[in-house]
């Protein structure tokens, strides 16, 4: 049953400190889902609302059947070189600004906070290491294993203040039209998700700083976020990405 349960108590500890709805969470969902019927390879396309979001059986209360990431087949693969060879390659690259990873703990049982996960930690990290604030990013891809993630970590990185990540995606904020982008491709909601979801969110930061997403395409994205998440909210890790302006 592993890591379900997990996040499930963890949503419902962020519910109870600082009044999170379900339906702030559905948000998450439906944003998700917006952003995949404009990604012509996603998996889940149809329609999606909070009400539906709701209205899903609850797997692990708080958490409904809509909350969580799919279970797909899938493959991702990345090519990392110099900036200097990547000049003379077909594609326009993309740069690794900075990054940083944190290990707070293995077990739900170990989590020091259930309402912060180590994201609080490499998050202000990365964007040293990058020279960026939050006010440079033009697009975040966020590991999304449960919607209730994808709020905790806008607050670790200070998109927000904690306990205010609710509140934040609500009114489509999020969603395509919304002041921040965030899973461009669906994420792991609606994208795919098959296990290892994390080089998905790489490849879709370096799409839309190619611009090369088509419906999907941010305009004018020069910094994007990639972040990666491991067991229940064990292991995090965020990456700065930048076009060659950026440099």
């Amino acid at each position: 049953m592993s890591p379900l349960p997990g996040y499930a108590m963890c949503a419902a500890r962020h519910m109870y400190e600082y009044g999170t709805t379900r339906a702030q969470m559905a948000e998450v969902a439906v944003a998700a889902r917006q952003w995949a019927q404009l990604h012509p390879d996603a998996t889940m396309k149809a329609p999606l609302t909070i009400d539906d979001v709701l209205a899903s059986p609850l797997v692990a209360d708080p958490l409904s059947r809509l909350d969580c990431c799919l279970m797909s087949d899938g493959g991702a693969a990345v090519i990392v070189t110099s900036p200097d060879r990547a000049k003379a390659l077909k594609h326009k690259p993309v740069y690794f600004l900075g990054g940083a990873g944190a290990s707070w703990s293995r077990e739900v049982s170990q989590i020091p906070d259930f309402c912060t996960t180590p994201t609080a930690e490499c998050a202000p990290r990365a964007f040293e290491m990058a020279g960026i604030t939050t006010t440079d990013v033009d697009v975040l891809q966020l590991y999304d294993a449960f919607t209730i993630n994808v709020i905790m970590f806008l607050e670790d990185m200070k998109f927000c203040k904690k306990g205010e990540g609710g509140a934040f995606v609500s009114g489509g904020r999020i969603a395509p039209g919304g002041a921040l982008p965030v899973n461009t491709n669906g994420g792991g909601l609606s994208f795919a998700h098959p296990g290892m979801y994390g080089l998905f969110t790489l490849i879709e930061a370096t799409e839309q700083l190619r611009g090369n997403a088509g419906a999907r395409q941010i305009a004018d994205a020069e910094i994007a976020i990639a972040h990666g998440n491991g067991c229940t909210f064990s292991h995090e890790f965020v990456a700065v990405l930048g076009g060659a302006n950026t440099l």
